[in-house]
């Protein structure tokens, strides 16, 4: 068995990276995907490719637009969806990503610190296991795979 796993969420620590090396170190069949994480070419996407803008509304409504063809098309796609909330900033853009996976009845992974837990209750609820650190996001995939255990 082989799953494609949509990475989704906080770009400014490198979880997707432990997460991709661990599965590959346990030896799992997983294709990941993602965002773009370069911070500046996902704000700038819209206007670098359709044209300038004079206010930051409409600049933002256009790269939000680019964005979504390659995140919706991307959790449509995935057999599992892993959603991260960072420390540092409001990412409502992993909400909505979080929601739109538990609409399709894509089996969704959420990662968060403890102290988020009150916040995110409901994204929580939906779903099917929350994580605290990327190791377990891998053991919850090598289980997932294999029906093994961690250790």
């Amino acid at each position: 068995m082989s799953l494609s796993v949509y990475l989704s969420g906080e770009i400014h620590t490198d979880w997707r990276d432990v997460i991709e090396k661990g599965a590959r170190a346990a030896g799992l069949d997983v294709d990941f995907s993602a965002p773009v994480t370069d911070h500046d070419a996902s704000d700038d996407c819209g206007v670098a490719i359709l044209g300038a803008e004079e206010t930051g509304f409409w600049k933002d409504h256009k790269g939000a637009k680019l964005n979504a063809i390659r995140t919706r098309t991307l959790i449509e796609q995935a057999d599992v969806v892993v959603v991260r909330f960072g420390e540092k900033y409001k990412q409502w853009n992993a909400a909505f990503d979080a929601g739109y996976a538990a609409a399709l009845g894509t089996p969704l992974v959420v990662l968060h610190a403890p102290e988020h837990t009150h916040a995110l209750k409901e994204v929580d609820g939906a779903a099917l296991a929350v994580a605290e650190t990327p190791e377990q996001v891998v053991d919850i995939l090598r289980y997932v795979l294999t029906g093994k255990l961690p250790g």
